[in-house]
């Protein structure tokens, strides 16, 4: 299993009339924690797609526990708990300052060819990086 941890301050720009983060961008939460814990590993979003693989999101879920704040510090976990074959599935924890975790998640993206658009295995270099962690 892969963990990954982010901090992310909450900027005035995510959070709605009442200082809470507004709901939608939570995804956008996701989308950070994902991509930086595949930078963690030695893979590039960009790398990827320029070599012709795409990664759209298939499925996306979100559980609210307590509402996270403006100016609060959070800490996005990011989890791969198996190993990708056509999809990968990234399960999220969003944790306040206090380590209490406020927020649950997951997509699952898919593994698509540009040039057809159809859906191929993972791409043997995420799969290289992924390896040691579900080898123990």
């Amino acid at each position: 299993m892969y963990t990954f941890e982010y901090p992310y301050r909450i900027r005035y720009a995510d959070v709605d009339q009442m200082g809470f983060m507004y709901y939608g961008n939570y995804a956008r939460l996701y989308e950070i924690g994902r991509v930086e814990a595949l930078r963690d590993l030695g893979v590039r979003y960009k790398d990827v797609e320029e070599a012709g693989i795409l990664m759209p999101v298939y499925e996306n879920k979100s559980r609210y526990l307590q509402p996270a704040k403006y100016d609060d510090l959070l800490t996005i976990r990011v989890v791969v708990r198996e190993i990708p074959r056509a999809r990968i599935v990234f399960f999220y924890e969003i944790l306040n300052s206090d380590k209490v975790c406020i927020h649950t998640g997951e997509t699952t993206l898919v593994f698509l060819r540009a040039d057809n658009n159809r859906i191929t295995t993972c791409p043997p270099e995420i799969l290289e990086k992924l390896k040691p962690w579900f080898d123990q």
